[in-house]
């Protein structure tokens, strides 16, 4: 049963990014739908309540709070996806799918309740001014940021502000005992969708898509033409663990893969009349061969663009079942500065297939749980065990039977290699002490390994490196008992996922992933597939 929790962890923390990136599908006319929609509503019995509580109740109360937490609460009536969203919370969660933020530029991890800075982006703020990647923040404008209360959230709120607005930050940096203390003025940073491109083979590229933001389609056209003059004639299209976005970017992304008249994705819902996207025939990649890739926690765009390639029979799909979002939101303005993003219609594929997991309205908690069942019900590794909710059968262009009622079911499926799992590589995977481990030997030895400029000469040089005792010792002064037979047995895979996060630390995820993925086993099976082996 130990083998079980890594993979458990990965599910509970994933499933948060997954609700926040995914819930946002389209914003077109969401402001006019917003009028439209409302232009008779009178007040409620809610708005009579709250104003008789204001002007009579007999004590002083704070009804701008209860006035939220009502709000939150009708909401959670509704389906998963459906959510309020308070005004101070705004920026941050539109900043997911826009092409930029306001802040001071770096990438940060928190160890042992300090910021360590991991990643500072070239030509931004802190580069600016100084900041290195290894610096440890421990004061903002002269006030303590260190301790158990720091959280990504609280650290993104404080960092990130206004453009032209002045942060000042206090940092412990290696080799100084003093504390380092930088005025950043914040600018504009880039939001990437496409996390990485590579060529996998020297005819084969590679495109990782994280999420579906104002610029994915850009990026996207930008990394297959840069892949294509590098020799490509095939491509790998990765979507794993994208939880989705905005729904104009998978359709212009899809068009330029299908020939004219060939139905992209339709929409419609009680009030959202049916709206149908369909490839206008000028995509520049009509005719070069495709593999699309897959998981349980690739949503909503990801489904579109994956359903639109299967049932035009267009690519062959690898992976896992995806996770099964086929609900459309539209985000509307409130008064105050909030919004609300509410479910108007549901998505179908070209086939006819709505691929939307059932829930029940209101009960988020068993929808969150419902990825984790499918977990525990061998779903992960073997296909046998999968089961859809929809039992009408589908076809695609080409007569291939296909399923809703419950994500895309790939046509290659590769379930999750346990093979050298051990408890030993468990524990300290789940406690992230390979993460954690590879950020404290970068430190050390950042110098040298700076020297290095490609994933492949770096990665040479940490293979002459006898890492691994220190990395046993490291997890047994955190509690992890040495279990030679186990190590053994997980080895290469702990050295496979320290390497690359050490590579990642020096030169970010352009090296990390073809090194993380070159012994992946989907990727491996799309190599094949595009190789016609």
């Amino acid at each position: 049963m130990k083998k079980y929790i890594f993979p458990t962890i990965t599910i509970v923390c994933l499933l948060t990014g997954l609700f926040i990136g995914n819930a946002l599908s389209t914003r077109a006319n969401a402001q006019q739908f917003y009028w439209r929609s409302n232009r008779t509503v009178t007040a409620s019995k809610v708005d009579e309540l709250l104003n008789y509580m204001r002007a009579s109740y007999v004590d002083e109360i704070d009804v701008d709070s209860i006035t939220e937490e009502v709000m939150r609460n009708i909401v959670e009536t509704l389906d998963p996806h459906s959510s309020y969203i308070p005004k101070e919370d705004l920026e941050l969660v539109n900043s997911e799918l826009e092409s930029s933020f306001s802040g001071i530029g770096v990438q940060f991890t928190i160890i042992q309740d300090t910021i360590n800075i991991v990643q500072v982006i070239s030509g931004g703020p802190s580069a600016g001014v100084g900041i290195l990647a290894g610096d440890k923040i421990i004061t903002v404008d002269d006030s303590l940021f260190t301790g158990k209360s720091i959280n990504n959230e609280k650290v993104m709120h404080t960092l990130r502000g206004e453009k032209g607005t002045n942060v000042k930050i206090g940092v412990r940096r290696a080799g100084s005992n003093e504390l380092l203390e930088f005025t950043i003025t914040r600018g504009d940073i880039p939001v990437h969708s496409v996390s990485a491109q590579f060529m996998a083979t020297p005819t084969i590229g590679h495109i990782i898509v994280n999420k579906f933001g104002e610029t994915t389609y850009q990026e996207f056209i930008a990394a297959l033409a840069n892949l294509k003059a590098q020799g490509a004639t095939s491509y790998i299209l990765d979507f794993r663990q994208n939880g989705g976005g905005l729904m104009d970017q998978t359709i212009r992304m899809a068009n330029e893969f299908l020939s004219a008249g060939d139905m992209i994705v339709y929409a419609e819902g009680r009030s959202y009349p049916r709206y149908e996207a369909k490839a206008n025939g000028i995509g520049r990649f009509r005719n070069v061969p495709i593999v699309v890739l897959i998981d349980d926690f690739s949503a909503s765009a990801s489904e579109i663009f994956a359903g639109a390639m299967q049932d035009n029979d267009r690519a062959t799909i690898i992976g896992r079942r995806s996770f099964g979002k086929g609900l459309v939101q539209q985000q509307m303005p409130l008064s105050d500065g909030s919004a609300l993003r509410l479910t108007v219609a549901r998505y179908y594929t070209p086939s006819g297939r709505c691929i939307q997991k059932p829930y029940t309205l209101g009960d988020k908690d068993a929808y969150a749980e419902e990825l984790l069942s499918r977990f525990e019900h061998g779903e992960f590794y073997n296909a046998d065990s999968i089961t859809f909710a929809d039992t009408t059968k589908y076809y695609t262009k080409n007569g291939k039977v296909v399923h809703g009622g419950g994500g895309i079911m790939p046509d290659i499926f590769i379930g999750t290699d346990t093979t050298n799992y051990t408890p030993y590589y468990n524990q300290v995977v789940n406690h992230a002490y390979t993460y954690q481990f590879a950020y404290n030997y970068t430190d050390r030895h950042r110098k040298e390994l700076s020297r290095y400029t490609t994933w492949q000469e770096l990665e040479k040089e940490l293979n002459k490196r006898n890492w691994l005792p220190e990395f046993v010792s490291f997890c047994e002064e955190k509690g992890v008992e040495p279990n030679k037979a186990e190590i053994k047995k997980s080895e290469q895979l702990i050295r496979r996922i320290v390497n690359a996060y050490i590579v990642r630390n020096i030169l970010d995820d352009e090296g990390f992933y073809p090194l993380y993925e070159r012994d992946d086993q989907i990727s491996r099976k799309a190599i094949e597939v595009l190789s016609g082996k």
